[in-house]
């Protein structure tokens, strides 16, 4: 196929969604290399990421572009590409989520470097979707969220709480203030691990490095916050088997997850390759599963397009603050990140990923559960 019909292909594609190439709205895109309409119908969507890292193409708003494409269902008719399906086909072979694997994400993502996330995050360090009713601010949003998870577990003072995946202690310390609990959190990122438990060190919070499957002890209510996106379907049951065993008859657990539509086996090759190696997004029907016959689904709440607010807020951060601290990435890691910000911002607003959080309980609230809002 000459370079002429890989372009006019291309074109086609991108004219389904509204998008022109070399076109004047924010949207569309600016093509500097013309080999990239050959290395996106090629390579698909890790094609479409790396030449956006190496600079082949530019689109004044990467987030709308994205919105659209998303929306026309764009990355499903290029998707089938060898990459994507050998990744599969790993993901269905071997449990790319082992315990022995557990620690890769922690490495590779988290640890990239505290002042990197200290300048794009709001002041209490929280990577994960804000919760923007009432809030004007991350800052707000944020505490809107934790709060939120407070009052959705009904934590009162004196009880034991298990943060499984706690980040930077961030949910801990508010709980921990504000309605004095215990908390133990664990993280697979020294780096998380180190600056937790410096900024907590006050607090009756305690920060491990450890992996989910070694916990075995009691807890009043059990929390997890944008983690069970690294579990791995064939994880999911033995996830929530943990959570089963560490909660008491009267517990609460409540699981605060981005999800998908459609129950995959793996995620795309160009973010399973530069931002969350082993990730995947779980579906209701793949956490139905994992909870039949040992937890009672008490709420189901969904606030996904807060997630675009959240990683918009995070990207005007990043670019603000972006002068302070280039001197420890390149230029490529800056358009990976800018292209990882702003195309998951388009994935909430196009709806095609949910942010859910979901309360359970082990043998169900008796009288019934009050759901919070």
């Amino acid at each position: 196929m000459n370079k002429d019909r890989f372009k006019k292909i291309t074109c086609a594609l991108l004219g389904e969604a509204g998008i022109t190439v070399n076109g004047d709205n924010p949207w569309d895109i600016q093509v500097h290399h013309q080999g990239f309409f050959r290395r996106v119908l090629r390579e698909g969507v890790l094609g479409l990421g790396e030449s956006y890292m190496d600079g082949w193409w530019d689109s004044p708003r990467l987030d709308e572009f994205f919105t659209r494409l998303l929306r026309a269902r764009l990355d499903e008719k290029i998707k089938h590409d060898a990459k994507l399906l050998s990744e599969t086909l790993l993901a269905r072979l071997f449990n790319r989520q082992s315990r022995r694997r557990a620690y890769i994400i922690g490495r590779r993502h988290y640890d990239l470097g505290n002042e990197l996330f200290r300048n794009m995050l709001d002041k209490g360090m929280n990577y994960s979707c804000g919760y923007w009713k009432d809030a004007a601010t991350l800052e707000a949003a944020q505490e809107n969220k934790l709060d939120l998870i407070c009052r959705k577990l009904g934590l009162q003072p004196g009880m034991r709480v298990l943060d499984i995946g706690c980040g930077w202690g961030g949910f801990a310390r508010f709980a921990a203030r504000r309605y004095g609990v215990e908390v133990v959190g664990i993280t697979v990122s020294r780096e998380q691990q180190k600056l937790g438990d410096e900024l907590s060190k006050e607090l009756p919070v305690e920060i491990r490095l450890q992996d989910y499957r070694d916990l075995d002890e009691p807890f009043d209510r059990v929390v997890s916050i944008g983690m069970f996106e690294h579990v791995g379907y064939k994880n999911y049951r033995t996830y929530m088997k943990v959570v089963y065993r560490c909660l008491p008859d009267e517990g609460l657990f409540l699981l605060h997850s981005i999800g998908g539509n459609q129950s995959v086996k793996s995620t795309n090759p160009w973010t399973n390759k530069y931002i969350f190696p082993n990730s995947m997004l779980p579906s209701i029907s793949q956490i139905g599963r994992a909870i039949e016959g040992l937890l009672v689904m008490e709420d189901w709440h969904n606030f996904g397009t807060d997630y675009d607010k959240t990683l918009m807020a995070w990207h005007g951060n990043f670019e603000k603050n972006w002068e302070r601290i280039n001197h420890l990435y390149d230029e490529r890691f800056y358009r990976m990140w800018r292209y990882f910000l702003l195309s998951s911002a388009g994935g909430f607003r196009s709806r095609s990923t949910q942010l859910w959080q979901i309360v359970l309980s082990k043998n169900g609230v008796a009288g019934g559960y009050q759901a919070v809002r």
